[in-house]
């Protein structure tokens, strides 16, 4: 069990602060780690660690629109830095924060190492950046490239995706906790609603193998 959160506005704002109140509030679901990621302008900034995300005091001091956090209950690899999330394709253009099990993770990543694709952690979590870039480099189309690495992972889960060429966050789930707090020109994905509740009350709740797309 680990905490995910993605966050979208419609104006700039700090939203890697924002990520990491509503992973303080869900530390009781991962805390052997923690790691963020924003997008400002096109570019994808990672900043991750090991220990509680209650020692960390803020986010980032750079003002942007989007961001996605995770904090982590270890079951794939040790605890270290490298196997904290976000995890990211090899060019870094592609980033995710998951929770659950990736059941044929194995398979998925011979698969992927035999098209040159070269994994930096012992996470089941990183064939799924790296299979949706795979896609991506054949369609050019963010969303279709979710949707059709998730038909390859069996298992359950649910996890926040971001690229540097895509004005917002998507998200898909099956069999895992995710759900999206709207409100006033911002917009929240997460495991779990205490993450947002301080910021808005109005929930939808996915159900397995939807998706949703923020921005």
């Amino acid at each position: 069990m680990c905490g995910i959160i993605g966050y979208y506005s419609d104006n700039s704002t700090n939203a890697g602060n924002i990520i990491i109140e509503g992973l303080k509030k869900m530390e009781y679901r991962g805390y052997d780690s923690w790691g963020f990621a924003i997008k400002t302008g096109k570019e994808i900034v990672v900043k991750k660690n090991v220990g509680s995300i209650s020692e960390v005091k803020e986010g980032s001091n750079t003002k942007c629109k989007q961001a996605i956090g995770h904090t982590r209950w270890a079951t794939h690899g040790k605890v270290t830095k490298q196997n904290a999330h976000p995890h990211s394709s090899c060019n870094n253009n592609i980033c995710v924060v998951h929770n659950g099990i990736i059941e044929n993770y194995h398979d998925l990543k011979k698969n992927l190492e035999e098209k040159n694709y070269v994994f930096k952690s012992q996470t089941d979590t990183e064939v799924i950046p790296l299979l949706i870039d795979y896609y991506y480099k054949n369609s050019k189309n963010f969303t279709e490239s979710i949707k059709k690495a998730s038909e390859d992972l069996k298992g359950s889960y649910a996890f926040i995706a971001m690229c540097s060429d895509f004005d917002g966050l998507v998200g898909i789930k099956k069999g895992a906790p995710l759900l999206i707090g709207h409100g006033k020109g911002e917009y929240f994905i997460t495991s779990d609603v205490v993450a947002f509740v301080e910021y808005t009350k109005d929930v939808t709740y996915l159900d397995d193998n939807e998706m949703v797309i923020i921005g």
